[in-house]
């Protein structure tokens, strides 16, 4: 055997042994890894291993055991056989981890953000929880409130209320609407430091519909605000 050929047997085999290495490390999964936090499902639900220790997990067939899992806690939640309960249950069907009670939790959490931020400016926050359509309006918004030299003042109380009105899915989109009532003290402040809009001292309540959206086809877990409307 030549020289030539004792090389290439040398390199070879140094190939096949770092190959046999890197496979070791990438294919092993420690059982470690973390899925992303989703704040409008359980805690206990997004850290649970599967049986295959594989992080995402596939939505389930409709039908069976699981399925009726699942609806009970949608009927527990609104009466069987009414529209909102069918879009519950669609939702439910595209994404098996939904629970409406933990979206409310979820969405009222995101309620508070949304109206501090819009309150404090806070333009970064916005964008990681509005559609682009809901916050150009919010950003041009804060724009005109800075080239006015305005400032908008407010404390968030509490919310009375929040329900869930409508649910659905649109082109693989859960949409779902809530109503929610809030209390609320804010005024907006002009240079001189005189309020120009609201009262700084009494409470409000405010009535909203917030309609928020996820792609049920993503692996991004969160929710967005698509629509806003107030029915005060």
């Amino acid at each position: 055997m030549g020289s030539f050929d004792f090389v290439t047997l040398f390199f070879l085999v140094a190939a096949v042994i770092i190959f046999i290495q890197l496979r070791s490390v990438l294919g092993r999964r420690t059982g470690n890894e973390r899925p992303p936090i989703d704040p409008y499902s359980k805690r206990e639900t997004a850290e649970a291993p599967d049986a295959g220790g594989k992080v995402v997990q596939l939505p389930r067939r409709e039908g069976g055991p699981e399925a009726e899992n699942r609806y009970a806690a949608i009927d527990a939640f609104t009466p069987a056989g009414t529209p909102l309960n069918e879009g519950l249950r669609k939702i439910s069907d595209a994404d098996p981890s939904f629970e409406p009670k933990e979206f409310v939790n979820g969405a009222k959490m995101a309620y508070e953000m949304i109206v501090m931020a819009f309150a404090d400016g806070d333009r970064k926050t916005l964008k990681g929880l509005l559609s682009r359509e809901v916050y150009d309006g919010f950003e041009a918004a804060i724009a005109e409130r800075e080239a006015k030299g305005e400032v908008l003042k407010s404390t968030f109380v509490g919310i009375e209320k929040a329900e869930i009105v409508h649910a659905e899915v649109k082109d693989n989109e859960a949409n779902i609407t809530l109503r929610i009532i809030s209390q609320l003290i804010s005024a907006t402040y002009d240079k001189a430091g005189n309020v120009v809009d609201g009262d700084g001292e009494a409470v409000s309540e405010v009535n909203d519909l917030w309609t928020f959206a996820r792609d049920t086809r993503s692996r991004d877990p969160n929710w967005k605000l698509i629509a806003t409307e107030s029915e005060n």
